[in-house]
Order: structure tokens, then C-alpha cells, then sequence
């Protein structure tokens, strides 16, 4: 057994009493086990920022430097979209010019910074959705962006267009491919604003670009399914019922570690699915090739962001008990951080032996709270290990 599942089994301590109940001093051990032993927090993480102002979805690491997304989509902040966490202070990254709102055209700009990612290369790559809350989409907009850290300077801008852009498109997040294609393959997941969600495929040499596998249950929002949040069971059956919590098609997205599969999952949805980047990079393979290589890989708990170790172990976010667990390669859990302030738990990210996370409380916006904004800042970014310090026993030392 794992030290994160010991941590979770032997969290017993007393929980506070409900109206009405009557405890005796005698009756502790008693008291101490009849609760549910998963309701304490567990799980070892630090909080790496706290934000106030718009709440941060997008995060990765690269070379010891922190970048973080806010998007626009559900408020149109005066912030940074894109920023650099640099000695507790955020900075527009690239520059003020590209990630602060500007006259610029939309193709020119950051918009609405959603997802975010490194290439092998180490190299940042991001999806801006373009999406402005209470605006309709611009031409342009909608792209996927490559910056260079070690020049701070955009070296790939690539337009997303119709058909592969809806106007209900929501380009949510992405991983890039440096095996396929004469400089790289992009795979976003396009989680839809309205029930249109799909998997884009892109050529970065020569920006080709295509929607695949729209109509596969593996990407579509389960009908009728229900989540519990924050205490609330909610029921995704539009239209009769609008979705009361953050709901929608292909969202999370992940690649293994030698780039050979990619891992994927609707958001509406417990299942992790994969398939062979070999077969989805190849553009001229039909909706029904592309079906025939995908593979069920059993459920994972409702996510929002995944995220892959060198080690090929799945990181998944879970908005349902506000915790981030981890699948193994043989196909077991662990819970890596359970505890009440991972509310929401969005952008994730594996760098060397850390996990980071952002907590941008979606799920309390007005737009599913019937029009009144729960969140309350701060937001935070959290990291964690990845493993538990080895342990050491000091009765027992090594002679030289």
C-alpha cells in the first residue's frame, strides 16, 4: 500500500459533533473510527500563489520558470492573459503588449489563454480560444501559440479556421507531438461551449488542420450524468436542464511520455479513453480508422486537466471530492491531495518531481449559480511531489 493511501486510511481524527448528538468522554476510540475515514484532508502540497483578480486555468514549467494562463471567456479582465510568476509577482509574458487587452488584431494578440504545455524541446506552447465573455468569436482569434523561453519571442502562430473553428468552439487544451510531422504535431481538444466538442489535429509546418472523431462517444458529454459538487447533485441534461456545473465535451488531454499515445477524456464524463498518435497524426485516415484505434481504459473519476510523469503514471484532477489522484501504469489509483481548498482543481502539470495545479473555482461562476458569482479569492496555484520522500532509517547508517 501507497504512503498517500496509508495517509488517507489512518486520517481519524474526531470530527466536529452535529445539533443534537450526544458524546461521552468514554466512548473516544469508538467515536474516532465511526466516520468516513476520507472526509480529513491528506496528502502533503504547498501553495505556490495566491491570486486575486481573474482566476488562473493554464499552467507549465519549463527551465525553473512558472507560467500561468487567465482566460477571458467566462470574464473579460483588464489582466494578463498569459503571465510569468517571477519572485511573487506576475508579469505579461511575452510582453505587455501581447498579453494585456489592445487594438492589435485578434491574430496578433493573446486573447483568452486557456491550456498550456512544453514540447520535448522544452518550448511553450499554449491555446488561446480567443472567446471575450459577452462577445462573439473574431476571425483570428482562436490559435495555437509556441513562445521560445530562451528568447521570449513567438515562433509559432497558427489561426484556427472553419470548419475546424465552430462558432461555438471552446479550444480548451492541448499536447504537442514532436515524433509526427516534419516539425511537430498538435492535438487540441475542443470541449465546445454549446455540444459541438471534437479533436483537432495540426500540422505545424504547414498548419493543415482538421476536426476528427465529433461524432465518437468517446468525446461527447455523457447524457444524464451526474456530479456531485460541493455537496450538490447535479445533473447534466440540457436543454431541458441547463448544466448547473462546469460540463462539456473532450477536455482533458495528456500524452505518454515517449509521444506515442494520447490519453483523453470528455469533461461530462468518468472515462479515460487513448489512441495511437501514429494513427491520429495521419491525415488521411477516415473518422472510422481513427474509432477503430481507440481504446477504453476503464474510469478515472471526473477530470478536468490530466497530466503524464516520465514514468507514464496519469495525473487527474477531480472536482467531485476536491483532489487530484493518480493512475498507474498498471492501473491503479492513488489519492496524491484530498483536501477542501483543491475546489475546482484545472490546469495541471508535471515538472521533474513536482506536481502543479491551478484552482480557478469554476464551478462557482454566476453563469452556473443562477447569475451570482460564488468565487471568493484568492485563487491558488499548488504544487506537490510526485513521490514521498524516501525513508530513512537512522538506526541503521552506511560505513564507508
Amino acid at each position: 500500500m501507497s504512503m498517500h493511501r496509508r495517509s488517507l486510511l489512518l486520517a481519524t481524527l474526531p470530527l466536529a459533533l452535529g445539533a443534537g448528538t450526544i458524546a461521552h468522554a468514554t466512548e473516544p476510540a469508538r467515536d474516532a473510527i465511526n466516520h468516513d475515514h476520507g472526509a480529513a484532508p491528506s496528502g502533503p502540497f504547498e501553495i505556490v500563489a495566491r491570486f486575486d483578480g481573474p482566476g488562473p486555468s493554464g499552467i507549465a514549467v519549463t527551465h525553473g520558470r512558472i507560467f500561468v494562463g487567465f482566460p477571458r471567456h467566462a470574464v473579460n479582465h483588464r489582466g494578463a492573459t498569459l503571465g510569468e510568476l517571477k519572485d511573487g509577482r506576475l508579469y505579461p509574458y511575452p510582453d505587455a503588449a501581447q498579453s494585456l487587452p489592445s487594438d492589435r488584431p485578434p491574430a496578433m494578440r493573446l486573447m483568452s489563454v486557456h491550456g498550456m504545455t512544453t514540447d520535448t524541446q522544452g518550448r511553450l506552447w499554449l491555446i488561446d480560444d480567443g472567446k471575450l465573455a459577452g462577445q462573439p468569436l473574431a476571425p483570428g482569434a482562436a490559435k495555437i501559440v509556441g513562445i521560445d523561453p530562451a528568447t521570449d519571442r513567438v515562433f509559432a502562430r497558427i489561426v484556427l479556421r472553419a470548419p475546424v473553428l465552430l462558432p461555438d468552439s471552446h479550444m480548451n487544451d492541448l499536447r504537442v507531438d514532436l515524433t509526427h510531422g516534419a516539425q511537430g504535431t498538435v492535438y487540441v481538444t475542443d470541449s465546445s461551449f454549446g455540444m459541438s466538442p471534437a479533436l483537432v489535429v495540426v500540422d505545424v509546418a504547414t498548419g493543415r488542420q482538421r476536426r476528427v472523431l465529433a461524432s465518437h462517444p468517446s468525446i461527447q458529454a455523457e447524457r444524464s450524468f451526474m456530479a456531485v459538487v460541493e455537496g450538490r447533485p447535479l445533473v447534466f441534461d440540457p436543454p431541458a436542464h441547463p448544466p448547473g456545473f462546469v460540463s462539456g465535451g473532450v477536455d482533458g488531454i495528456t500524452l505518454s511520455p515517449d509521444s506515442a499515445t494520447l490519453y483523453y477524456s470528455p469533461l461530462t464524463s468518468r472515462r479515460l479513453y487513448a489512441i495511437p498518435t501514429g494513427l491520429l497524426a495521419d491525415f488521411s485516415r477516415t473518422d472510422e480508422q481513427l474509432a477503430a484505434g481507440i481504446r477504453d481504459l476503464g474510469e478515472k473519476g471526473v477530470a478536468d486537466g490530466l497530466a503524464t510523469d516520465a514514468q507514464g503514471r496519469i495525473y487527474t484532477t477531480n472536482f467531485e471530492h476536491d483532489a487530484i489522484f493518480r493512475r498507474n501504469v498498471d492501473g491503479s489509483f492513488d489519492t496524491m491531495v484530498h483536501d477542501p481548498r483543491v475546489l475546482s482543481p484545472d490546469g495541471i502539470f508535471v515538472d521533474g518531481g513536482m506536481v502543479y495545479c491551478t484552482l480557478g473555482q469554476w464551478n462557482r461562476l454566476a453563469s452556473f449559480n443562477g447569475g451570482h458569482d460564488l468565487r471568493v479569492p484568492p485563487y491558488y496555484l499548488i504544487r506537490f511531489p510526485a513521490d514521498p520522500p524516501a525513508h530513512v532509517d537512522a538506526t541503521k547508517t552506511v560505513r564507508e
